[in-house]
């Protein structure tokens, strides 16, 4: 579920303004509220009790010539990025030791698009668990508060034999940190250890050294890590690595589940949905308490007879809709589409009894749901089947299911049926 980012933006120029709104809008997710002095933004962030997810402010303005403003912001502890629209050694130093987020140079509508792509970056980071493995406690708690200013999740560790121990306790942990000189397990026999059990796309490594041997990077990067910075290391280069990684993951999370989705639907397709629903069915079975688990298969009716009377596209649109509405109704189970108009769903937790009352609900959005094809409503119903016995396989309980539902067709269709 995608949830809107709150966005203060405090600028003065009536131009820029005027593009950073219209890039909002574009991108969507962002709901910005606009202040163009440092007065109207106090305004808006006491009337609005500070719930602000992050700001985008102008360096100087007309009553906050000296950086006001970012003072005001990072104070309401709101992450700040800062517009500006010139630039010195000294100014950005200055800028990034208050703590913000990050500076933009004012050099037009790619400058302003990345600041609102790094809005969304903070977002997203929440999710991101972070692992910093440094036998220096200042190191960690430098990196820590890097981190944290980017809304990272961070986990420490001392040396690389801890590492390896928090990261089976922290199994969701997609970055890892390390720094080559460390007792017990430096960072690049720690690297070596953990390839043998995680893929380059499945935990990020980023070696650090400050050690002067300039083949360093390549033996990290040669045994398994993904990237290498050179302590001391610029700020900057650090959140660019870091975003360049988090990004790298995300592209292969998105194809992954890309070749696991059914393309017409949005929902799993029939051979993941097997994998998932088969080790659901096995772990309830050598659990020590069995769990009630429903397997339902359901169809549309008369999926045929539309495709005949309004077209391909037309059916595609139906099962687009029934996608939608069951994919939003089952968020918390497993649901799929097997082949043309058939579905099938995994509902662990959950009698046959549950589940035909669960799918009442269902049923009666989608015959609600009027479809428009060519200025025509076109009413769509449900028939399904449900089992829940114990000790089945998924072919047995899909079976199972296909005979409840053939006997629901029998009887007229359009309801779900687990007896």
């Amino acid at each position: 579920m995608t949830h809107t980012i709150k966005l203060l933006v405090v600028e003065d120029s009536v131009m820029t303004t005027k593009i950073i709104r219209h890039l909002c809008l574009k991108t969507g997710g962002i709901d910005a509220r606009y202040a163009s002095s440092r007065a109207e933004a106090i305004s808006i962030l006491d009337s609005e009790q500070n719930e602000f997810f992050a700001a985008l402010v102008d360096l100087n303005l007309p009553d906050a010539p000296d950086g006001e403003v970012v003072e005001l912001c990072l104070s309401r502890k709101i992450p700040t990025i800062v517009l500006t629209g010139s630039f010195s050694e000294e100014r950005r130093e200055r800028l990034l030791a208050t703590g913000i987020v990050d500076y933009v140079i004012k050099e037009g509508r790619y400058s302003y698009n990345y600041a609102l792509r790094l809005v969304k970056r903070l977002k997203a980071n929440e999710g991101i668990k972070v692992m910093i493995a440094d036998d220096s406690k200042t190191a960690r708690h430098y990196l820590r508060d890097l981190l944290k200013r980017h809304r990272y999740e961070v986990v420490e560790a001392e040396n690389g034999a801890e590492a390896i121990r928090q990261l089976m306790a922290h199994t969701d942990t997609r970055i890892l940190i390390a720094d080559y000189n460390m007792p017990q397990i430096d960072g690049f026999q720690l690297t070596q250890l953990l390839r043998d059990k995680y893929e380059k796309t499945d935990l990020v490594i980023l070696g650090l050294s400050g050690e002067g041997q300039s083949s360093l990077s390549a033996k990290f990067i040669k045994n398994g890590a993904n990237d290498f910075l050179r302590k001391p290391f610029n700020q900057e280069e650090f959140y660019c690595r870091m975003m360049n990684c988090v990004e790298t993951l995300e592209l292969v999370e998105q194809l992954r589940d890309s070749l696991r989705r059914d393309s017409a639907t949005g929902l799993w397709n029939a051979n993941h949905f097997r994998e998932l629903a088969t080790e659901l069915l096995e772990t309830n079975e050598a659990a020590e308490h069995v769990k009630p688990i429903s397997i339902a298969v359901f169809e549309i009716d008369d999926f045929d007879k539309i495709n005949a009377d309004y077209g391909r596209d037309a059916a595609d649109r139906v099962l687009r809709t029934v996608g939608e509405i069951v994919g939003e109704a089952l968020s918390r189970f497993y649901a799929c589409r097997q082949m043309g108009p058939t579905f099938a769903a995994a509902l662990p937790g959950i009698d046959a009894a549950r589940c035909v009352t669960l799918f009442d609900g269902i049923i009666a959005r989608v015959n609600n749901h009027d479809i428009e094809i060519d200025g025509h409503k076109l009413n769509v119903a449900l028939t399904g089947g449900v089992s829940d016995a114990t000790g089945l396989s998924l072919d047995k309980h899909l079976e199972q299911a296909e005979r409840r539902l053939q006997n629901a067709r029998t009887e007229g269709g359009n309801y779900m049926t687990a007896g």
